[in-house]
């Protein structure tokens, strides 16, 4: 059953007394189910940040369903030049995001199903939880085979992944979270999640590529909404609690004071790029000349995003020094992204000498360094 959000009365025994109540239909005692009205990635996110910030959760769990527009979620200690395929991704309008939880890479899309179950740090159970939505697909689907897997996945068969889980704990608060695919684009999928770039070395966290299946190839009757409310039903069982989903608004400040902070820092460039693990990228790349292709040396260093060092190194013949030097130092500082590696080259080619043959190879040399980023 639907409940809509904004309504008098409200959950205030759920609210530290530092932060205004939020509207919820009636005073939770036990527990909540919500769900998002909102397909947008970084409001959904920052939901999850505001509840686990502002919520006292002592005997009162919560389970947030979500779903959000494509897009790519990275884990908080990832590299996404590692992790997926940035051109594809800006070619498409598909939105990247950082969780602030640990984890693997995930794709999301409206055949995704995001459950976070949100608990106090000594209540936090992952198996427990898997164990609920296991419950609720066998209550759809009695015959359908899903276990949970020591790595708290739950795999279709013995062998398709269909859910990944990643947590956050707090000094008090704790919530783990995790996908279920129900209808997801697979081929946008394997391809996002497929990176093109080489030389990086990163000690970030690599993801664990597994093959996936949705439950819908499985079972027609197997879609997002019927499963959303047997999750929910299993759930509101499980904790005593009614069985009613609160519909949410996450761009509702009345309701979540402070939120749109929240939601503008998790798609800021800082968080989603500055925050990856210092890297590095060696590679080479070959340019055209005459009859034959010359080798292009690079070696960057980047830290919170930015290149901290760059040593490009063309042949002499081809492209002078003196505009190679050029080039490695002002890129010093600069972001690792095509963008500004467009702007910055542009405005050194106003300073090159006005000669047609030398802006061709300056041309070709800053495409394939933007290829890099």
């Amino acid at each position: 059953m639907l409940t809509p959000f904004p309504v008098k009365n409200c959950f205030r025994l759920l609210c530290h007394h530092r932060v205004p109540a939020a509207g919820f239909r009636t005073p939770a005692t036990h527990g909540l189910i919500l769900k998002s009205i909102s397909n947008d990635v970084y409001q959904n996110l920052a939901v999850e940040d505001w509840i686990h910030d502002h919520i006292h959760l002592e005997g009162k769990p919560i389970l947030f369903l979500w779903r959000n527009s494509p897009c790519v979620v990275i884990g908080r200690h990832q590299n996404p030049w590692q992790e997926c395929n940035l051109h594809l991704m800006r070619q498409g309008g598909i939105k990247l995001a950082r969780r602030r939880s640990g984890g693997g890479t995930v794709y999301h899309d409206m055949g995704n199903i995001n459950l976070t179950f949100f608990t106090t740090k000594t209540k936090y159970d992952r198996m427990e939880n898997l164990k609920i939505i296991v419950r609720a697909l066998n209550v759809v689907q009695p015959h359908l085979d899903v276990q949970p897997t020591k790595k708290f996945d739950l795999l279709l068969d013995g062998q398709f992944k269909i859910s990944g889980t990643a947590s956050k704990i707090g000094r008090v608060a704790a919530y783990h979270h995790c996908t279920l695919l129900c209808s997801t684009d697979r081929t946008a999928l394997s391809s996002l999640l497929k990176s093109p770039y080489q030389g990086i070395k990163s000690n970030a966290t690599p993801s664990i590529p597994s093959v996936v299946k949705n439950l819908l190839e499985k079972d027609p009757a197997l879609t997002c909404e019927v499963l959303m409310n047997a999750i929910a039903a299993e759930y509101a069982a499980h904790h005593q609690i009614d069985n009613h989903i609160n519909l949410i608004n996450p761009a509702d400040e009345t309701q979540f004071p402070g939120i749109s902070s929240k939601a503008k820092e998790l798609q800021s460039w800082e968080w989603i790029y500055g925050w990856t693990p210092k890297f590095s990228v060696n590679t080479t790349f070959h340019v055209p000349h005459e009859q034959a292709h010359l080798p292009i040396q690079v070696s960057i260093e980047v830290k919170k995003g930015r290149i901290e060092t760059c040593d490009i190194k063309a042949p002499d013949h081809w492209l002078p020094l003196e505009i190679s030097n050029k080039l490695n130092s002002s890129f010093i500082g600069s972001k690792f992204c095509p963008i500004e590696a467009t702007l910055l080259t542009n405005i050194l080619l106003r300073t090159c000498p006005d000669d047609q043959h030398l802006h061709s190879k300056w041309n070709i040399l800053c495409e394939k360094i933007k290829g890099i980023m």
